[in-house]
C-alpha cells in the first residue's frame, strides 16, 4: 500500500472510531489513531485466529476500525485515570 492509501484508511477508521467510541482528538490524531489501529486490529485478529469477513479495502478498514476502537478505549481509560 502506498502512503495515500494508509492516510485514507487511517482517516476513515479513525473518524468512525471517534464517532462510535468518542474521543475528540482532532483530524490529524484521528488519522494517526486509525493507522495505529490498523496494526492493533491486525495483531488482535491474528491472535484470535479470526479473518476479516470482507476482502480488499473494506476488510482493511474494518480491521483498522476495530483496532482504532480498542486503542481509543485504552486511551480513554488512561486519560480518565490520570485526571
Amino acid at each position: 500500500m502506498d502512503i495515500l492509501t494508509w492516510i485514507i484508511v487511517g482517516l476513515v477508521a479513525g473518524v468512525l472510531a471517534s464517532l462510535v467510541v468518542g474521543g475528540g482528538f482532532g483530524i490529524i490524531a484521528d488519522i494517526v489513531i486509525g493507522i495505529v489501529g490498523a496494526f492493533v486490529g491486525a495483531w488482535l485478529f491474528r491472535a484470535l485466529g479470526v479473518s476479516s469477513p470482507f476482502g480488499g479495502m473494506a476488510g482493511t478498514i474494518l480491521i483498522a476500525f476495530v483496532g482504532a476502537c480498542v486503542l481509543l478505549l485504552i486511551l480513554r481509560a488512561f486519560r480518565r485515570s490520570s485526571v
